[in-house]
């Protein structure tokens, strides 16, 4: 394995922010990965696959992170992660 870190910045759109269902939907797909994650807000480095240090954050809507991944499978992950913020979770935005 080599020292190189990929990173991938994003921008939380939910509603919600990342709220305990949405960190422990990211949390396990960060787990399916070899590689390990980090998650970066400011100053606040935090591990991607623990759901209390993704819930320290305090991400709301608007809140801009950087995804940080080293190891083999670490570009699939961020794009993987990526993908998951960038679709709100899952979310469905309905105003009944």
């Amino acid at each position: 394995m080599t020292g190189q870190k990929l990173s991938r910045t994003v921008v939380v759109t939910s509603p919600q922010g990342l709220h305990v269902r949405s960190a422990d939907l990211f949390v396990k797909m960060a787990s399916r990965y070899q590689t390990e994650i980090e998650v970066v807000k400011d100053n606040l480095r935090v591990n991607g696959k623990s759901i209390l240090d993704i819930l320290m954050l305090a991400a709301t809507e608007g809140t801009t992170l950087v995804l940080e991944a080293g190891g083999a499978d670490a570009a699939e992950a961020l794009e993987a992660l990526a993908e998951l913020i960038e679709q709100n979770f899952g979310e469905q935005n309905s105003s009944s």
